[in-house]
């Protein structure tokens, strides 16, 4: 039995028959990825933000920027410099975040408020523990107390956004 599907987006209209499992699969896959890449834009947007305003922002861009440049140095690549280095960050930030997030709609939508706030939890706890094991400067996310606290905050925010949205768009999915 097949249920076309239809999308829609700016007036452009997208149809595809999905059967069964496979549609299931593919719109639970397609939701995830949505949700977990709203999650890591708006963690980046906040970020952007907040780190022109307020001094004790943490730098997330900094040590992204240095892992860049240790990682491409450690192959023998020549990493980007200037505004390329931080595109090419913000890049890869978005695409690791937004797949890290995705995680949070593959188990279905129950309790995914819960794994959001975890998944979150995880992913700010790790962006302070981490980068001194790894070889990295940490003084960008640990800085002062405030700074801490508000990286915790932000990868947070970004997983709670990527599980309201899953939910939304899972939600609107079963009508």
């Amino acid at each position: 039995m097949k249920n076309p599907v239809q999308l829609n987006w700016r007036g452009f209209s997208f149809s595809k028959q999905f059967t069964g499992l496979k549609a299931f699969i593919d719109m639970k896959l397609l939701n995830a990825l949505i949700g977990g890449f709203a999650g890591a834009i708006a963690l980046n947007i906040l970020h952007e933000t907040v780190k022109q305003y307020y001094d004790k922002a943490p730098r997330i861009d900094l040590l992204g920027e240095e892992a860049l440049e240790k990682s491409m140095e450690a192959v023998g690549a020549e990493p980007p410099e200037g505004k390329n280095l931080y595109l090419a960050t913000l890049a890869g930030d978005i695409i690791s975040n937004g797949l890290y997030y995705s995680a949070i709609g593959m188990g279905g939508t129950k309790n995914i408020y819960i794994k959001g706030t975890v998944a979150g939890l995880a992913a700010g706890i790790g962006a302070l523990e981490l980068p001194g094991p790894m070889g990295l400067d940490d003084l960008p996310v640990t800085y002062s107390k405030p700074t801490k606290a508000l990286t915790v905050s932000w990868y947070l925010f970004g997983g709670l956004v990527a599980a309201a949205v899953i939910s939304a768009l899972e939600n609107k999915r079963k009508i």
